[in-house]
């Protein structure tokens, strides 16, 4: 864990609170949204998150390189030593239903890692933070991944297709449960409350790079279902179907998924 790390998410803390100011006035309240190009739901509330983290947190760091669902993606980030990575609100169609499984991601990649990240969820009230070599934690407390060793009585965060593809729709010795919001689901893996968190392709940097990290410091894998870790701030920043969970449940699902021989399709993250 270098200093380096500490700093920038003690920035982070501090930019994510004033942002999760922000997407409280407008939750519940009606906001403008609209679908964008790639049929996924936007709201003035995304828009003004990811502006005000944008201004904060750029003046502070200029030379870092950003990434973020809802701005132009720069391809200058390619070769900048550090970037931001941001996804104003991860769980945009809860956040529109009122529901309160909505979080503000944000972390700092070095090199395809991340180094720092938070996720805050303001109605809620809970933090998720982590930095590289230095744990992860929940409203300040250590996190650590549940120590189940096989699928039976094991709860899966994921879809039903998803659920489908590596053959455990049906199979009663697990529970199912979809949460909106990708980056809250991996969280929730690090903590305990599910045993895996599975997510179709397409999953995004922005989605991801917190929660990754989130996950990996309480003690778990996040990797394709070839056991494949993630690269973040390449070209392409999207990524195939992943599987989160503690290192023994996470092989009992990929041996699931070798067994099965899904031909993993887009869907639902």
């Amino acid at each position: 864990m270098a200093d380096a790390d500490l700093q920038d998410l003690d920035l982070l803390t501090e930019a994510v609170a004033v942002a999760a100011d922000v997407a409280r006035g407008f939750f519940g309240a009606g906001p403008r949204s609209w679908t964008k190009g790639d049929d996924s739901p936007v709201t003035e509330a995304d828009i003004a998150v990811d502006r005000l983290l944008f201004e904060s947190l750029r003046s502070a760091r200029p030379a870092y390189g950003w990434l973020s669902e809802e701005r132009e993606d720069d391809p200058r980030r390619l070769g900048c030593d550090r970037i931001f990575v941001v996804d104003p609100i991860d769980g945009t169609r809860a956040f529109i239903a009122g529901e309160s499984g909505w979080v503000i991601s944000a972390a700092v990649v070095e090199a395809g890692v991340p180094r720092a990240g938070i996720l805050i969820a303001p109605v809620t009230g809970e933090t998720w933070t982590a930095t590289l070599g230095g744990g992860s934690r929940r409203n300040g407390l250590p996190l650590a991944v549940a120590d189940r060793r096989s699928l039976s009585g094991a709860h899966l965060a994921t879809t039903k297709k998803m659920a489908k593809e590596i053959g455990l729709e049906d199979d009663d010795r697990v529970r199912r449960t979809y949460d909106r919001s990708l980056a809250r689901r991996i969280a929730l893996v690090a903590g305990g409350t599910y045993d895996a968190a599975i997510a179709s392709r397409n999953a995004a940097d922005w989605d991801l790079a917190a929660a990754a990290l989130i996950l990996t410091e309480a003690g778990g894998r996040l990797t394709d279902f070839d056991g494949r870790p993630l690269v973040f701030n390449r070209h392409e920043p999207r990524h195939p179907p992943l599987v989160g969970a503690a290192p023994l449940m996470h092989a009992a699902l990929l041996e699931r998924h070798r067994r099965t021989s899904p031909v993993m399709q887009e869907g639902d993250r």
